[in-house]
């Protein structure tokens, strides 16, 4: 039987999906798992005692468990303190009182762990400053600093997606105006399109294929993450900017416009230039920052 002593157990915690990392203290992946939620049922949470028993009867007792979810977390890392929405049962669960740990389980917010990941073992491995931008149905992200990833006072540190490009914008889901969550967030592809497009995926496809209001609608939309990204590069100064999430996987229809951008709004000191890479670890990312958070 595997030593218990030797793997970690990383959960990360998703509306539609729980992703499961097992991992030992050298980064080797041991094995991953994908389970639905079933959030819209009050005891999804029984699912995840379930995968991990399921674990530990295969590999031993571990006492070293970390879980990464939506929200703001908890100062002590026991459990989410705010989480509003279909996951709203994780705010304020102690997970090792739920689960019937002895030992403690480390909780932080989902894009704080897959940073972590992708700084341990993934496209930004061995940095020291870095930002993580995931690009999906919204934008989120997350700041390394020194080595640290920055929680804030209350923990609101990297909701990058939330940062204003436009003061008289409409406002976002937390109220603020023009930000880079509705410049470039699946969310909002509807309106950018005037109806036309639903999906990012569509209208990436559409300017694929030579559509120019398409191509006029993307590259807007590009230009807006450029600006956002210089910004944020001015303020924490980064070795290197990590691009996750679906719209990453648009590849060069991304990258390239991105960097044209990025040529021409970018302060470069000495002709120093972020490095702007995707993520490698996928959405397993914050399973496995889960797990090294624990480890630590």
């Amino acid at each position: 039987m595997p030593d218990p002593a030797k793997y970690a157990i990383g959960i990360d915690v998703g509306v539609t999906n729980i992703k499961c990392a097992v991992v030992d203290p050298g980064g080797e992946i041991l094995s991953r798992d994908t389970r639905e939620t079933y959030a819209d049922t009050h005891d999804w949470p029984a699912g995840i005692r379930t995968l991990i028993d399921e674990i530990e009867r295969e590999r031993g007792t571990t006492t070293t468990i970390g879980l990464s979810a939506p929200g703001l977390a908890a100062a002590d890392g026991n459990s989410i303190a705010w989480m509003q929405g279909r996951l709203d049962r994780v705010q304020g669960l102690n997970w090792a009182d739920y689960l019937g740990r002895e030992h403690r389980i480390a909780v932080m917010n989902d894009a704080h762990a897959a940073l972590i990941g992708e700084t341990w073992i993934g496209a930004a491995r061995g940095a020291r400053d870095a930002i993580l931008l995931t690009l999906g149905t919204g934008v989120g992200g997350a700041i390394l600093a020194d080595g640290r990833v920055l929680r804030g006072h209350l923990g609101r540190a990297g909701h990058l997606g939330h940062i204003s490009l436009n003061p008289d914008g409409s406002r976002d889901i937390v109220n603020t105006p023009g930000s880079l969550e509705e410049a470039i967030g699946n969310c909002t592809v509807a309106a950018r399109s005037d109806g036309r497009f639903n999906s990012t995926h569509d209208l990436i496809r559409a300017h694929r294929a030579g559509d120019a209001d398409a191509t006029e609608i993307w590259q807007r939309s590009v230009k807006c993450l450029a600006a956002a990204i210089v910004s944020l590069v001015n303020v924490v100064d980064p070795e290197i900017v990590i691009i996750g999430g679906g719209i990453a996987r648009a590849g060069d229809a991304l990258f390239h416009p991105l960097a044209n951008w990025m040529e021409q709004f970018e302060w470069r000191p000495e002709r120093n230039a972020v490095k702007i890479v995707p993520a490698q670890l996928g959405e397993f990312a914050g399973a496995i920052g889960a797990a090294r958070n624990a480890m630590d």
